[in-house]
């Protein structure tokens, strides 16, 4: 039987990554399909208070199409080549194999999942796609204490970047929704997906 992925969305420190732990079942991390900081394509963002910087929050920074196609390798044939991508240096460092071990249940997470939903349904790949909301002064905290602990980017950039970030949190969610992800609390996402996958 093919299997078929569970998008997770969400802003940045809002609970992806633990949710797609606490699921058990096999991750594909989006994030590690970021470009390189070099690349001339890269958009950019003039925010108050210092030079502009690299919108890493803006999807023309991450490669969907090898999203997707990553996406239907592991559907298709249970193991997939993924790129294994460092934050901090804003760089790929390498790859690994994903494999899916015989489930037919995975999830995709990152902070663009929402923009693969139409894709992932048209290729008949989609298994659910959520966005999970939650509070953007609460997710403003977690994401920079987590930023600042893993030296994710210089403090005032993590800093600037999150006050950005908390502002427009509720937009960043309404798009998701209006990309085909269903908005829910991380807990109420952890109880739903852990019946429909039998792994609650």
């Amino acid at each position: 039987m093919p299997a078929r992925v569970i998008v997770v969305a969400g802003p940045s420190g809002s609970g992806k990554s633990r949710l797609s732990r606490r699921l058990g079942l096999p991750v594909l991390n989006l994030d590690d399909f970021y470009k390189d900081g070099d690349d001339p394509t890269l958009p950019g963002l003039d925010l108050a208070g210092g030079e502009p910087i690299v919108d890493w929050d803006d999807p023309a920074s991450w490669r969907a199409d090898d999203a997707v196609v990553t996406i239907e390798k592991l559907c298709a044939g249970g193991a997939a080549d993924v790129p294994v991508y460092d934050i901090a240096r804003s760089h790929r460092t390498g790859h690994r194999v994903l494999e899916l071990d015989g489930t037919t249940r995975f999830v995709a997470e990152g902070i663009f999942a929402q923009e693969i939903v139409a894709a992932c349904r048209e290729r008949d790949l989609l298994a659910d796609a959520i966005c999970i909301g939650r509070n953007p002064v609460l997710t403003f905290v977690l994401r920079l204490t987590r930023d600042l602990r893993e030296h994710r980017k210089p403090p005032w950039v993590l800093v600037r970047r999150g006050l950005h970030l908390m502002w427009r949190q509720r937009a960043v969610v309404e798009h998701a929704r209006s990309l085909g992800c269903r908005v829910v609390g991380i807990e109420r996402a952890y109880v739903e997906l852990g019946v429909r996958t039998g792994r609650g």
